[in-house]
């Protein structure tokens, strides 16, 4: 069962607070009162560990579609919130986002809104789908904008599985030609640098400047490889900045071939 951080007044006024297990929120808060304390904030204690672990596994889009268009035919059946989050956690196979769903119905439980507990969690739940759904409460109509949330969802993932398809075969076609590349420069051109030898004249710079990119290369490998990967992990966490985001997604789109194909 999970544990819960918990605040309080006694029936003296006495602020209090401390450390609860209970199966719920709901469970946590009668608790209290039975204890003469008048919650003012109960939350469920993180586990660090989990974490790190929901931090590092991504939940699949389609979970999110399923869970988005389920939600809808719920809410359109007038379930109750709680209600219709407690079947869709007991049904998520997924188990990081079994537990944003419980912790969303934990939210909802202890009185926030849906869109209030759903922006807790903004690596799942991003600002455009949070924001719809607090119009959708305070407008009434929350089963037709999760079904039109879940409908765009869809229709981004059907576009995003054809923009990637699309990119798979220059990828395919540049990697092979840098593993190529290498080839020749490891493997190859020291054997005609060789032959070149034992003719003793005089190469053209050209014919230079690949042989001593050649030995470069030969004799710092191990270096270039991992330069390569420390910058690619250092362009990356730039990258989830915002300000990294802006300028890396302004230089592409500036460049001369790929500008125009990523826009």
């Amino acid at each position: 069962m999970p544990t819960y951080n918990w605040e309080g007044k006694s029936n003296v006024g006495e602020l209090k607070k401390g450390e609860l297990v209970a199966e719920s929120v709901s469970i946590a808060r009668i608790q209290l009162r039975k204890l003469r304390i008048a919650p003012t904030r109960i939350r469920e204690k993180k586990d660090p560990a989990a974490s790190r672990f929901s931090f590092r596994r991504r939940i699949p889009e389609k979970n999110i579609v399923i869970f988005t268009r389920q939600f809808a035919t719920m809410i359109n059946a007038g379930l109750p919130l709680v209600q219709c989050l407690g079947i869709l956690a007991a049904q998520e196979e997924n188990p990081v986002f079994f537990k944003v769903i419980s912790q969303v119905k934990g939210d909802v439980e202890s009185g926030q809104s849906l869109a209030e507990a759903l922006k807790k969690h903004p690596r799942v739940f991003n600002d455009l789908f949070t924001n719809l759904v607090e119009a959708g409460e305070a407008g009434g109509i929350l089963d037709v904008i999760l079904t039109r949330l879940s409908n765009y969802i869809e229709k981004l993932q059907k576009l995003k599985k054809k923009v990637k398809g699309a990119f798979v075969y220059p990828t395919v076609v540049v990697g092979v030609a840098l593993m190529v590349l290498a080839i020749i420069l490891i493997f190859v051109i020291p054997v005609f640098e060789k032959l070149f030898s034992d003719v003793g004249q005089a190469l053209p710079l050209p014919t230079q400047v690949v042989i001593e990119l050649s030995r470069f290369v030969k004799k710092n490998i191990l270096f270039l490889g991992v330069g390569l990967g420390f910058i690619a992990i250092l362009i990356r966490n730039f990258y989830r900045t915002p300000a990294g985001k802006y300028l890396v997604d302004d230089f592409s789109l500036r460049l001369p071939i790929f500008g125009p194909l990523l826009r």
